[in-house]
């Protein structure tokens, strides 16, 4: 199963500048996804997750979309060809 992974680019230059990544996972959830992204990407994945595992509080993740936050978290069901997006939150006044 294959994703396309779009990265924001402020967060491009943790995958050689790329803003799109093909995943290819052999599960299908959100928590595999940025697991395999981990593999090939450790820097990137530092950012997304805590310590913990869990995706980091100013980071929003969306499947197609939806905010994975409102679905099941990273264990959101990702289809084969879905579009996974990465966007750091903006804060300011």
């Amino acid at each position: 199963m294959s994703v396309e992974v779009l990265v924001p680019g402020a967060l491009a230059g943790l995958v050689s500048g790329a803003r799109h990544v093909d995943v290819d996972v052999g599960e299908g959830t959100v928590g595999d996804v940025l697991d395999r992204l981990a593999e090939g990407h450790p820097l990137l994945a530092r950012r997304l997750r805590d310590e913990t595992g869990a995706i980091r509080r100013f980071v929003n993740v969306y499947v197609d979309g939806d905010d994975v936050r409102f679905e099941q978290g990273l264990a959101t069901p990702v289809r084969d060809g879905a579009v996974v997006q990465i966007l750091p939150s903006v804060a300011g006044g």
